[in-house]
């Protein structure tokens, strides 16, 4: 069973989000605020895969994203982006600030799948 953090905002996604992800043989933990995953994080516990949303208040998952590659810790830590927005800038920012992946919402339980096979396929190819 995999360990698979869901950081988004909106309620209704999340609990979308982590009911495929059980369905999907995942442990889900869910967060409403990047601030309060982060918080998670700095106590020492780490997910398999993180499935951020992008724009949330206060933090936003692009600011989280970069927060999390700047740290040695946290630098391998499979990222994948979650968002209603399809401009290429914003899909680009993404991977270049380090993101794994980019699922445009509304999403399936099959892109869901799709992309911690491919997050996961590539570390495995690192090993």
């Amino acid at each position: 069973m995999r360990n698979v953090w869901v950081v988004d905002d909106d309620e209704e996604m999340n609990r979308a989000i982590g009911l495929m992800l059980r369905m999907l043989d995942c442990e889900v933990k869910s967060f409403l605020t990047a601030r309060s995953a982060a918080q998670t994080l700095l106590t020492g516990k780490t997910p398999q895969v993180l499935f951020l949303d992008i724009n949330m208040p206060e933090v936003s998952g692009l600011d989280m994203l970069e927060f999390l590659r700047r740290r040695p810790e946290w630098r391998e830590l499979p990222i994948i982006m979650l968002s209603s927005e399809s401009a290429d800038s914003t899909v680009d920012k993404a991977l270049g600030l380090g993101a794994d992946a980019y699922i445009m919402k509304p999403v399936t339980i099959q892109e869901l799948d799709r992309a911690m096979t491919t997050v996961f396929d590539k570390l495995s190819g690192l090993k």
